[in-house]
Protein backbone atom coordinates (compact mmCIF):
# COMPACT_ATOMS: atom_id res chain seq x y z
CA UNK A 1 0.00 0.00 0.00
CA UNK A 2 1.38 3.25 -0.98
CA UNK A 3 2.31 6.03 1.66
CA UNK A 4 -0.55 8.87 1.66
CA UNK A 5 1.43 12.54 2.44
CA UNK A 6 -0.75 15.27 3.92
CA UNK A 7 -1.42 17.92 1.91
CA UNK A 8 1.63 19.98 3.89
CA UNK A 9 4.13 17.69 2.75
CA UNK A 10 2.56 17.08 -0.73
CA UNK A 11 2.84 20.90 -1.07
CA UNK A 12 7.21 20.62 0.27
CA UNK A 13 7.23 17.86 -2.50
CA UNK A 14 5.72 19.37 -5.30
CA UNK A 15 7.82 22.70 -4.81
CA UNK A 16 10.85 20.92 -4.26
CA UNK A 17 10.50 18.97 -7.04
CA UNK A 18 9.69 21.87 -9.46
CA UNK A 19 13.01 23.82 -8.16
CA UNK A 20 14.81 20.66 -8.96
CA UNK A 21 13.19 20.43 -12.63
CA UNK A 22 14.43 23.82 -13.42
CA UNK A 23 12.96 26.57 -10.78
CA UNK A 24 9.78 27.80 -9.45
CA UNK A 25 6.71 27.60 -12.11
CA UNK A 26 5.91 30.48 -13.38
CA UNK A 27 2.44 30.53 -10.96
CA UNK A 28 4.62 31.02 -8.12
CA UNK A 29 7.00 33.67 -9.69
CA UNK A 30 6.52 37.19 -9.53
CA UNK A 31 6.01 38.58 -12.60
CA UNK A 32 7.62 41.48 -13.66
CA UNK A 33 6.26 44.60 -13.66
CA UNK A 34 3.72 46.07 -16.33
CA UNK A 35 4.19 49.37 -18.69
CA UNK A 36 1.99 51.73 -17.24
CA UNK A 37 2.33 50.05 -13.46
CA UNK A 38 4.25 51.21 -10.59
CA UNK A 39 7.76 49.35 -10.14
CA UNK A 40 8.58 47.11 -7.25
CA UNK A 41 12.10 48.56 -7.26
CA UNK A 42 14.36 45.78 -5.65
CA UNK A 43 17.75 46.79 -3.60
CA UNK A 44 21.05 46.67 -5.68
CA UNK A 45 24.36 47.05 -4.80
CA UNK A 46 26.35 49.40 -7.73
CA UNK A 47 29.64 47.75 -8.48
CA UNK A 48 31.55 50.64 -6.25
CA UNK A 49 29.53 49.00 -3.33
CA UNK A 50 26.83 51.70 -3.03
CA UNK A 51 23.08 50.43 -2.50
CA UNK A 52 19.75 51.87 -4.55
CA UNK A 53 16.76 51.00 -3.52
CA UNK A 54 13.10 52.41 -4.22
CA UNK A 55 13.92 55.87 -1.44
CA UNK A 56 17.27 56.28 -3.60
CA UNK A 57 14.91 56.98 -6.31
CA UNK A 58 12.20 58.86 -5.80
CA UNK A 59 11.37 61.33 -8.07
CA UNK A 60 13.92 60.51 -10.31
CA UNK A 61 13.43 58.88 -14.00
CA UNK A 62 15.46 55.75 -14.15
CA UNK A 63 17.22 54.20 -17.14
CA UNK A 64 18.47 50.38 -16.37
CA UNK A 65 20.14 48.97 -19.35
CA UNK A 66 20.85 44.81 -18.94
CA UNK A 67 24.36 44.78 -21.21
CA UNK A 68 27.37 42.30 -21.15
CA UNK A 69 30.69 43.48 -21.35
CA UNK A 70 31.44 41.47 -24.51
CA UNK A 71 28.19 42.47 -26.42
CA UNK A 72 29.09 44.66 -29.35
CA UNK A 73 25.76 46.64 -29.50
CA UNK A 74 26.09 47.39 -26.47
CA UNK A 75 29.54 48.78 -26.67
CA UNK A 76 27.72 51.40 -29.40
CA UNK A 77 24.54 51.43 -26.91
CA UNK A 78 25.77 52.48 -24.21
CA UNK A 79 28.33 55.65 -24.70
CA UNK A 80 24.78 57.10 -26.16
CA UNK A 81 23.08 57.31 -22.63
CA UNK A 82 26.80 58.25 -21.56
CA UNK A 83 26.26 61.33 -23.88
CA UNK A 84 22.43 61.47 -22.64
CA UNK A 85 23.60 62.32 -18.87
CA UNK A 86 26.75 64.08 -20.30
CA UNK A 87 23.70 66.55 -22.55
CA UNK A 88 21.36 66.88 -18.95
CA UNK A 89 23.24 67.45 -15.97
CA UNK A 90 20.14 69.06 -14.81
CA UNK A 91 18.30 66.58 -15.30
CA UNK A 92 16.55 64.18 -12.51
CA UNK A 93 17.99 61.43 -14.56
CA UNK A 94 19.82 58.44 -13.56
CA UNK A 95 20.82 55.30 -15.70
CA UNK A 96 21.90 52.04 -14.21
CA UNK A 97 23.66 49.71 -16.22
CA UNK A 98 22.86 45.94 -14.93
CA UNK A 99 25.25 43.60 -16.47
CA UNK A 100 24.96 39.82 -16.96
CA UNK A 101 28.60 39.65 -16.10
CA UNK A 102 29.54 37.38 -13.21
CA UNK A 103 32.81 39.76 -12.07
CA UNK A 104 33.10 43.45 -10.41
CA UNK A 105 36.44 44.31 -12.69
CA UNK A 106 35.79 43.56 -16.46
CA UNK A 107 32.71 45.56 -15.60
CA UNK A 108 34.75 48.49 -13.90
CA UNK A 109 37.40 48.38 -17.04
CA UNK A 110 34.16 48.64 -19.51
CA UNK A 111 32.71 51.71 -17.59
CA UNK A 112 35.77 53.44 -17.51
CA UNK A 113 36.50 52.96 -20.94
CA UNK A 114 33.12 53.56 -22.56
CA UNK A 115 30.51 55.14 -19.70
CA UNK A 116 32.81 56.68 -17.01
CA UNK A 117 29.45 58.57 -15.42
CA UNK A 118 27.41 56.26 -15.12
CA UNK A 119 26.84 53.36 -12.57
CA UNK A 120 26.80 49.42 -12.68
CA UNK A 121 25.44 47.01 -10.64
CA UNK A 122 25.84 42.83 -11.02
CA UNK A 123 22.54 42.50 -9.80
CA UNK A 124 20.93 41.86 -13.22
CA UNK A 125 18.13 39.12 -12.14
CA UNK A 126 16.15 40.85 -9.35
CA UNK A 127 15.73 43.87 -11.53
CA UNK A 128 14.90 41.28 -14.69
CA UNK A 129 12.24 40.21 -12.18
CA UNK A 130 10.91 43.63 -11.44
CA UNK A 131 11.35 44.87 -15.01
CA UNK A 132 11.51 42.28 -17.98
CA UNK A 133 12.09 38.37 -18.41
CA UNK A 134 13.61 39.32 -21.72
CA UNK A 135 17.36 38.06 -21.92
CA UNK A 136 18.32 40.24 -24.93
CA UNK A 137 20.86 42.73 -24.79
CA UNK A 138 21.05 45.56 -24.79
CA UNK A 139 17.23 45.66 -22.97
CA UNK A 140 16.41 49.26 -22.32
CA UNK A 141 13.86 49.58 -19.44
CA UNK A 142 12.68 53.41 -18.52
CA UNK A 143 10.88 54.07 -15.71
CA UNK A 144 9.71 57.59 -15.32
CA UNK A 145 10.03 59.84 -12.12
CA UNK A 146 7.08 58.68 -10.07
CA UNK A 147 8.18 55.34 -10.60
CA UNK A 148 5.92 53.54 -13.19
CA UNK A 149 8.15 51.48 -16.13
CA UNK A 150 7.34 53.27 -19.43
CA UNK A 151 9.11 51.25 -22.05
CA UNK A 152 10.67 48.77 -22.45
CA UNK A 153 13.18 48.07 -25.64
CA UNK A 154 15.01 45.42 -27.02
CA UNK A 155 18.22 45.89 -28.82
CA UNK A 156 20.45 48.92 -29.91
CA UNK A 157 19.15 52.02 -29.68
CA UNK A 158 19.92 55.19 -32.31
CA UNK A 159 21.38 58.34 -31.00
CA UNK A 160 18.21 60.28 -31.32
CA UNK A 161 16.08 57.47 -29.53
CA UNK A 162 18.21 57.40 -26.46
CA UNK A 163 18.25 61.25 -26.29
CA UNK A 164 14.51 61.10 -26.48
CA UNK A 165 14.54 59.39 -23.10
CA UNK A 166 15.20 62.74 -21.31
CA UNK A 167 11.27 63.21 -21.90
CA UNK A 168 10.74 60.97 -18.90
CA UNK A 169 12.29 63.53 -16.63
CA UNK A 170 9.41 65.64 -17.01
CA UNK A 171 6.42 63.54 -16.15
Amino acid sequence: MPAVLDPKRRRLVGVTTGLLLGGLSPALRAAPTPRGERVNWPSVTLTDGRRVDAGTLQGIATVVVFFDTGCAYCKRHNPRLERLVRAHPEAPLRVILAAHDRSAEPVRDYLSRLAPSLDATLDAAPLHAALSERRIVPLTCVIDRSGVLREVIPGEMAEDDVMGLIKWTRT
